[in-house]
């Protein structure tokens, strides 16, 4: 009889254990893995091109570049909910707009064409056509806000993302809390437009020895890199680089390009961030990487061809108090006098800095889809 008992005591003690562990088991893995702070950095890949300076105060997080990324195609930034940053930064086109002027939520045009979006890291010198931006992170807010583009609010943005727990979480991973700001905002998309990189067009390849440049090619880029000299007309070139130098393709610098005479002139360029007359005219001179997929050209987007552009340069500088002596230099000259076949080369040389690997790499492209 005392056996039994035991047994039947030790049947319900096993019972009893079993059953605490199952549920044990269970509540564990009901129970979510609170979301953390991950400060893993975004290791960025550029190719041969120099060390790009990234800001030491907003390094490049894998966290950080996916918050950026998500606010970088987030159409709530923008008042009716219609358009988000790659709206008009489309990763097809390098991440500028094929259309002269954007349009914004309400229909409305902009005023100047719309920039590309690559190798920002290696931009030292404002931001914008005119520069009136003095960082990135300042420069990624500016389109929220203006009443031509998105046209909301700072603070209405905020609280439609703090609404969304999925950002708040996001926030958690990159700052390291839910508390959602402006300024949190525009360091994740800083983060990401920095790593938006260019470095794998066919001119790359070239330069490491994997491809060969076709005949027109390598006459256009014999043209772009050597230097206008009308003393001498055979060895004379178009001297592209004057102002499109290294890997990167520009200078980081405001320039009047003889577009407009000073009565003909309607935009003021830089003038209007830095009000200093010996601005005029003046704008950021573009990388020329990608320049076959992000027409129109100009900050007004008056051409729309390569062809223009190279026509222009060749014979069509107007004169002006603040026009690049260099450029000032040619008109004097009676242009470059390239010749038909030469023009066509140097478009063919342009078509060679397109990074297809650019046009499709997943880690730029919506997240949402």
């Amino acid at each position: 009889m005392r056996r039994n008992i035991i047994t039947v005591f030790i049947s319900v003690l096993l019972v009893g254990i079993l059953t605490f562990s199952c549920q044990k088991d269970s509540t564990d893995n009901n129970v979510s893995t609170p979301v953390q702070y991950d400060n893993t950095p975004y290791i960025l890949q550029f190719g041969e091109f120099e060390a790009p300076p990234i800001a030491p105060d907003n390094p490049l997080t894998v966290e950080g570049v996916k918050l950026g990324r998500m606010l970088f195609y987030e159409k709530k930034l923008s008042k009716d909910g219609s358009q988000s940053c790659a709206g008009c930064h489309r990763q097809q086109h390098a991440f500028s707009d094929t259309a002269t002027f954007s349009i914004g939520v309400e229909g409305k045009e902009g005023k100047r064409q719309a920039m590309g979006v690559f190798n920002m890291a290696w931009h030292q010198n404002e931001f914008f056509w005119d520069g009136r931006a003095h960082l990135l992170r300042d420069q990624s807010l500016k389109p929220i806000q203006d009443p031509l583009e998105m046209n909301e609010t700072l603070e209405n943005v905020v609280a439609k993302l703090e609404a969304d727990q999925a950002y708040r979480d996001q926030f958690i991973r990159a700052f390291g809390s839910d508390d959602i700001t402006s300024e949190k905002m525009a360091l994740a998309m800083e983060q990401f437009m920095n790593s938006i990189v260019s470095t794998e067009s066919k001119y790359d390849r070239y330069l490491r020895g994997e491809v060969v440049l076709s005949a027109a090619e390598e006459r256009g880029r014999k043209l772009f890199f050597t230097e206008f000299n009308p003393g001498f007309p055979d060895l004379s070139g178009a001297d592209c680089a004057h102002c499109h130098a290294g890997r990167t393709f520009e200078n980081d610098l405001y320039m009047n390009n003889g577009l407009d005479t000073d009565g003909s002139l309607t935009d003021k360029g830089r003038e209007e961030a830095t009000q200093d007359p010996s601005d005029r005219g003046r704008f950021k001179v573009t990388s020329l990487r990608n320049i076959a997929v992000t027409p129109p050209y100009m900050h007004d987007g008056r051409f729309k061809t390569l062809e223009e552009v190279v026509a222009h340069y060749n014979s069509g500088i107007q004169p002006s108090a603040t026009v690049d002596p260099a450029l000032e230099y040619t008109r004097v000259s009676g242009g470059l006098k390239l010749t038909a076949q030469d023009q066509a080369d140097l478009v063919s040389f342009l078509k060679t800095l397109t990074d297809e690997i650019l046009l499709t790499n997943p880690e730029y492209s919506n997240p949402f889809e």
